[in-house]
């Protein structure tokens, strides 16, 4: 109760201090809840690339780059020796006019996807309501979660796709394709996607071939590129390059180029939003620093008395220590559970599902500042104030 009263003395200047790391750690919370879910996206990555060779033309980008693959290509990569297993991947975007949006998050697609891959992928993709499309279906299709509260749509709904955009011409077509099921959430890419039928994304990807050309390729035997698995215990960036040799009309790369890249991207994005973060937080401790030695100013002759009467410098030390420890965490908590309302919030706007993920993990790092932030920046105003001289306490005015 005494430290709360040591506190409260100065009611404007507690309040202004605590103030300060509640803003500090608020900004930790929101910009670490962003980190939070960009890291988990870059992992879902990591796990899905890391374990599989992605495999597309050599003279095209491939995937959404618009580069096409043959499945009579495909077959030759199937006997390459080492592949256990290679599924055709056709994938376009659901929303073209969305191509020069800034976003954290993977851009809505369609593509196609077997069930029987989980199988081989070490990242799994699981139906929580309705059912996976066969081989054999037309216009049927399974949405990610993200992409199903975007366009609020439930199984047994429908859907036209790809997305009309704002911009359309007059040579846009699209699908009205029924939703027979809702993937479970991942927080990564598949949470953006609308699984169709091969034969269904083949047709969606022909209509986007260019005019000039299209009447001249058949775009069922057309896919955009495959995912390849080795066999158990293969290297795979060995098998990637086995593959390049031996098809020299396609371009497999190496896990371990894609898992490097999605790390680096991932210590930068880290590396920025905790930055902020940390500026914010110096800010609280030098306001802590501040009330923390004016304090110790103001109660010399009190310091001096408790002493006298026999207090040791230990009391002394951790009164002091105490008082600043709980401003951080008044701070820490307030702080953390605005920023938590706060992307809570923004989330809730979000028909993608948000931007922002508050993990067990930043709950700890939250608290965990606010209670160093309160320590360290008590701790120097803490010693001094223990090391007084009673005597000369005692004679200050």
């Amino acid at each position: 109760m005494e430290i709360l009263r040591n506190l409260w003395r100065r009611k404007l200047r507690t309040t202004l201090t605590v103030t300060g790391i509640v803003m500090g750690i608020f900004a930790l919370t929101t910009m670490g809840s962003l980190a939070e879910h960009f890291n988990v996206l870059l992992g879902g990555g990591i796990t899905y690339y890391g374990r599989s060779v992605q495999v597309a033309d050599a003279n095209g980008a491939g995937m959404l780059g618009g580069g096409y693959m043959s499945l009579a290509t495909l077959n030759q990569v199937r006997q390459v020796p080492g592949v256990r297993a290679a599924f055709p991947t056709v994938m376009t975007l659901a929303k073209p006019g969305d191509t020069n949006v800034v976003s954290l998050g993977v851009p809505d697609y369609i593509s196609n996807y077997n069930p029987s891959e989980n199988r081989y992928a070490a990242f799994k993709v699981s139906i929580a309501v309705g059912r996976w499309v066969s081989d054999a279906s037309r216009g049927e299709v399974v949405l990610g979660t993200s992409f199903a509260n975007e366009f609020h749509k439930r199984v047994g709904d429908s859907i036209a796709l790809p997305v009309r955009p704002s911009d359309v011409t007059s040579t846009f077509v699209n699908h009205r394709f029924t939703v027979v099921g809702i993937l479970d959430r991942t927080l990564t890419a598949p949470d953006s996607g609308a699984i169709v039928s091969l034969h269904d994304a083949q047709t969606i990807q022909g209509e986007s071939i260019p005019a000039a050309v299209r009447s001249n390729v058949d775009p069922y035997q057309l896919i955009s590129g495959a995912v390849v698995y080795g066999n158990p215990g293969a290297n795979l960036d060995t098998l990637a390059e086995r593959i390049n040799v031996q098809v020299p009309s396609v371009k497999a790369t190496k896990p371990s180029t894609l898992v490097d890249s999605f790390r680096s991207g991932g210590a930068v994005f880290t590396f920025m939003t905790t930055a902020a973060a940390l500026l914010a937080l110096i800010i609280g401790g030098l306001a802590v620093v501040n009330t923390m030695i004016m304090s110790v100013t103001e109660r010399v002759r009190e310091i001096g008395l408790k002493k006298a009467l026999g207090a040791r410098t230990s009391h002394i030390l951790r009164e002091f220590l105490s008082e600043a420890v709980l401003m951080g965490l008044i701070g820490g908590v307030l702080g953390f559970l605005l920023g938590w309302g706060m992307t809570a919030l923004l989330n809730a706007g979000d028909p993608s599902g948000g931007l922002f993920l508050v993990t067990p993990r930043l709950v700890v790092i939250s608290l965990a500042f606010a209670l160093a932030l309160g320590a360290g920046a008590g701790l120097l105003p803490a010693v001094r104030a223990a090391r007084l001289d009673p005597v000369t306490a005692l004679r200050a005015q």
